[in-house]
């Protein structure tokens, strides 16, 4: 059963690079402890809502935007403390963002930096984490080995288990699996159902059939617009409310 509660709240969000225009407006919300699934063509503003979340839109030049966002009630501009808004929100890339360290250290980095040195406590946090990315059994036995030396789907996987080093309270997904075969996808797919249990998802998937099995409300967004937003068992029925929400998730364009 999904929470009620309210995580974040998106009210008439417009996002700019420049003078283009990325979001236009759009306004909803995500409940505490679900999987919220946003799909939608390339160009449709997904990753960038992801980055105005987290506050690493500010990174990019010329980029800016008006409306509100709010986690957990607090409006984000207004955040004192902006790494621990960003330590509260977990990110996943669509490509292995590796850190030039160990496997072990590139988990352990996170809780280091939250200030836990002891080191059976990072033992555990370690394992645990990479058992979550279905990766602990592959690398185990050379946890010293160098991050970057893995296959690219490993350290995918390896940057989910740093994401979710640092206990996220919301867990930002864009599109993950891009890198990942389908074996250890559906893996992973079966922890994040747990996870939800603990955190709230946000998951970006350009495979409408991950989002239909994952996500248990889908938001369609399409040039910068929602087109539509509700339980994922009624945007992938027969009968959605926009005909257009129905010709995407069947293949008929996108």
């Amino acid at each position: 059963m999904v929470s009620a509660a309210v995580k974040i709240d998106v009210r008439d969000l417009h996002v700019y690079y420049g003078h283009k225009e990325a979001l236009k407006g759009i306004s909803f919300d995500v409940r505490a402890n679900e999987v919220f699934g946003i799909i939608g063509p390339a160009q449709s503003g997904k990753t960038t809502l992801l980055r105005v979340i987290n506050r690493t839109l500010e990174f990019v030049a010329e980029a800016r935007y008006k409306g509100q966002v709010r986690v957990d009630q607090e409006d984000i501009r207004q955040v004192r403390n902006v790494f621990e808004l960003r330590r509260k929100i977990g990110m996943v890339a669509p490509l292995p963002v590796g850190l030039p360290l160990t496997i072990y250290d590139n988990v352990a980095f996170a809780p280091r930096m939250a200030g836990i040195r002891n080191r059976e406590e990072l033992d555990s946090r370690v394992e645990q984490c990479l058992r979550q990315a279905a990766l602990w059994d592959e690398v185990k036995d050379r946890l010293n080995t160098l991050g970057t030396r893995l296959s690219g789907g490993q350290q995918q996987r390896l940057t989910i288990a740093r994401a979710l080093s640092h206990q996220p309270e919301i867990l930002c997904l864009d599109e993950f699996s891009i890198a990942i075969d389908p074996v250890t996808t559906m893996r992973i797919e079966e922890v994040l159902k747990e996870l939800c249990r603990s955190m709230t998802i946000i998951l970006v998937t350009n495979l409408v059939q991950q989002a239909r099995r994952l996500a248990n409300r889908t938001m369609f967004l399409f040039e910068g617009e929602i087109v539509e937003l509700d339980d994922t068992e009624v945007i992938f029925s027969d009968h959605p409310a926009q005909q257009k929400t129905y010709d995407y998730v069947n293949g008929i364009f996108g």
